[in-house]
C-alpha cells in the first residue's frame, strides 16, 4: 500500500480569502458600475451574511433560522464557526435534520449549532494553541486540522464579526471524555506510567498491547526510551479488512506485525508542536512519516498523553507501511 502524503499543515488549507464567498445577486445594494461591484466584492460581511451567499450552507442557514440564532451570529462578535457544508448535513441519519428543524426540538438543534460555535477569533495559525476549547453550548471541543471527528476542509474565511473553517461533517455534543493523560506539550515534572502502562489502563487499547505483544515490542516500549507511539485505538484497528488482525497475530507473521507496528514510532519525544516543526521523521521501521496535524491518513484524537518513557498521540486509523518488493 503506498503512503500517501496526507501530512498537510492547517495552514496549507488556506487557499481563497473570504472574496470567493462574496455577494452575486444576493439582494444587496446594487452596483452597477464596474469599480463598484470590485469593491463590493472585496468587502467583508458577518459570518451569516457570508454563509448564505457561499452557495454550499443552505442548510446550514437553514437551520441557523429555525433556531433563531441568526442575530446572535450578526452581533459583533468575535466568533469562530465550524461550518458544516449542505454535503455534511446530507450524512446525517435519514430523516435527522427534518426532525431538528422541528419547533418543538428548537433546543436540541440550538444546542447542536452552538457546539460549532467558539467565541472569539481562532484563525488557522491559533488552533494548536487551542486543546478542549469552550463552545457557545458548553461542551469543549479539540481544535486541530479535525474539530473532534470533523475534518477542516477550508480555512480561515474571515468576515466581519469572526471566521469560518469549513468542516466536513457535522460534529454533535457528546458525553464522551479523553483518554486519562496530558493535552498540553509541555511534558510534566514527572510521570509514573511507562507508554504500555498508559495503553493498558486506559482501555481503549486493547487491540494494540495484544499486537505488542504478539510482536514481542511490549518490553522494548517499556524500556528508557523516549519514544513517540502514535496509538491507533481499538476502532482504528476495527477499521481494517476482516482477519486482517487475526491473520497479524499469527506467528508466522511477527515480522510483518512488527514493521506496522515499528511504523507508528518515533524513536524521540516529540511534542504536538514538534510534530508540526519536524513534518518528516524517521520511524523504527527505517521509514518515515509525514505527522503534522494528520499522520499519513490517520486523524489525531488526542494529542501530548506524557508517560514516563515518552508521549502517546492518539490516532483514529492504523497506518501502513509502503511495502517494498
Amino acid at each position: 500500500m503506498k503512503t500517501r502524503i496526507l501530512a498537510i499543515t492547517i495552514v496549507s488549507l488556506v487557499f481563497g480569502a473570504s472574496s470567493a464567498f462574496a455577494c452575486s445577486g444576493c439582494g444587496c445594494a446594487a452596483q452597477t458600475a464596474a469599480t463598484s461591484s470590485e469593491k463590493h466584492h472585496a468587502e467583508l460581511t458577518d459570518i451569516v451574511h457570508t454563509a448564505q451567499h457561499a452557495g454550499q450552507f443552505k442548510t446550514l442557514v437553514t437551520a441557523l433560522q429555525a433556531a433563531d440564532l441568526v442575530d446572535a451570529l450578526q452581533a459583533p462578535g468575535p466568533y469562530t464557526v465550524f461550518a458544516p457544508t449542505d454535503k455534511a448535513f446530507a450524512a446525517l441519519p435519514k430523516g435527522t435534520l427534518e426532525s431538528l428543524l422541528k419547533a418543538e426540538n428548537k433546543a436540541k438543534l440550538q444546542a447542536i449549532l452552538k457546539y460549532h460555535v467558539v467565541p472569539g477569533k481562532v484563525m488557522s495559525s491559533d488552533l494548536m494553541k487551542y486543546t478542549n476549547a469552550k463552545t457557545l453550548h458548553g461542551n469543549k471541543v479539540d481544535l486541530t486540522l479535525r474539530i473532534n471527528d470533523a475534518r477542516v476542509i477550508k480555512a480561515d474565511i474571515k468576515t466581519t464579526n469572526g471566521v469560518i473553517h469549513v468542516i466536513d461533517r457535522v460534529i454533535l455534543p457528546s458525553n464522551a471524555k479523553p483518554i486519562a493523560g496530558y493535552d498540553t506539550n509541555k511534558a510534566p515534572a514527572q510521570v509514573d506510567k511507562t507508554i504500555v502502562e498508559t495503553a493498558v489502563e486506559s482501555g481503549q487499547f486493547n487491540t494494540l498491547v495484544t499486537a505488542l505483544q504478539a510482536a514481542g515490542l511490549a518490553d522494548a516500549l517499556s524500556g528508557d526510551g523516549p519514544f513517540t507511539v502514535f496509538a491507533p485505538t481499538d476502532a482504528a484497528f476495527a477499521k481494517l479488512p476482516d482477519g486482517t488482525v487475526e491473520s497479524l497475530v499469527q506467528p508466522e507473521n511477527k515480522a510483518k506485525l512488527q514493521a506496522i507496528l515499528k511504523y507508528h514510532v518515533i524513536p524521540a519525544q516529540l511534542g504536538s508542536h514538534d510534530i508540526v516543526a519536524a513534518h518528516t521523521v524517521k520511524t523504527l521501521n527505517g521509514k518515515p512519516i509525514y505527522p503534522s496535524l494528520q499522520v499519513d491518513q490517520a486523524g489525531l484524537e488526542i494529542k501530548n498523553i506524557y508517560c514516563r518513557n515518552g508521549v502517546i498521540h492518539v490516532i483514529d486509523t492504523v497506518i501502513l507501511p509502503e511495502e517494498t518488493s
